[in-house]
């Protein structure tokens, strides 16, 4: 059987695991945690073999050290946005530790007032380390697989009518959906709808688009900039099945690792373009 450990280790002798200076790094960071948590099983050549990851940790961020020198001081150099999926646990799948990531999750990765005023809140005053805001889709996402299924199904919306938490999650997905919906078709004519995969290409090209507008949408809300090394905001969607985080973009053939958020609104036809035409959405339309 194969085995995979992965071991946070202090050492009392080990240097401070250093911290991104820029929005750049910090990005880079984080695309080369996926990438190496994403091959830790090619790294077992066969039926019987081992391998480990080792992810160091400060003593300082997990209260190791005497209480003399007071509770640890939060800085992470990224916050992140997710979905509340079990599967996808956010420090593993970047390769990160305690106190490196301020996390928000709730379903459906969906942009509410609760969720901006937590990641404003991230900026304002953890302002001196944040260096990147990364907003983490997932394939099969179940939010947005229920709201799709609404989307295709209407009637269905009824059943809704007393759940307002619950339509409050998925009426903010309907808007992308509607969206991504009439992309489709007018990449790929109205009888789209007809093909086997229609369903599954719709919620994967909704998730990533929900992803990429909510990093537009926090970008514009908290002040972030495009500059290399001021703060960014950032989108990409982790695939299940093989562990990699996947970002369409405009003009690239490039589709691994994290992808900065659209410039302006404009910005979201061209996007929209590179989803639809993705080999991902494209296998799943033949």
């Amino acid at each position: 059987m194969k085995t995979v450990d992965v071991i946070y280790r202090y050492q009392a002798d080990a240097p401070a695991r250093s911290r991104p200076s820029g929005s750049s790094e910090a990005r880079l960071r984080l695309d080369e945690g996926n990438r190496a948590f994403a091959a830790l099983l090619d790294q077992v050549k066969d039926e019987f073999g081992r391998t480990e990851r080792i992810v160091p940790v400060d003593a300082r961020d997990l209260g190791l050290i005497s209480r003399e020198a007071g509770l640890p001081t939060q800085h992470p150099f990224a916050a992140v946005l997710g979905c509340s999926d079990a599967r996808v646990p956010i420090e593993l799948i970047f390769n990160e530790g305690p106190n490196d990531l301020f996390v928000v999750r709730v379903a459906g990765n969906v942009l509410g007032p609760d969720v901006l005023g937590s990641l404003k809140f991230a900026v304002e005053h953890l302002g001196g380390s944040l260096r990147l805001i990364v907003v983490l889709g997932h394939s099969g996402c179940g939010a947005v697989t229920s709201a799709v299924d609404l989307f295709l199904n209407p009637r269905d919306y009824v059943s809704l009518a007393t759940k307002h938490s619950l339509r409050n999650i998925l009426d903010r997905l309907l808007v992308v959906i509607q969206t991504c919906a009439r992309k489709l078709a007018t990449t790929f004519g109205p009888d789209v709808v007809q093909r086997p995969q229609y369903r599954e290409a719709l919620i994967e090209a909704s998730v990533v688009t929900n992803a990429a507008l909510a990093a537009y949408s926090i970008q514009e809300a908290v002040g972030a900039t495009n500059d290399a090394e001021g703060l960014r905001a950032v989108y990409g969607v982790y695939l299940l099945e093989n562990r990699e985080v996947w970002a369409p973009r405009p003009g690239e053939a490039q589709t691994v690792g994290l992808a900065a958020a659209p410039h302006d609104l404009a910005g979201f036809v061209d996007l929209g373009d590179a989803i639809v035409r993705s080999e991902r959405i494209a296998h799943l339309l033949k």
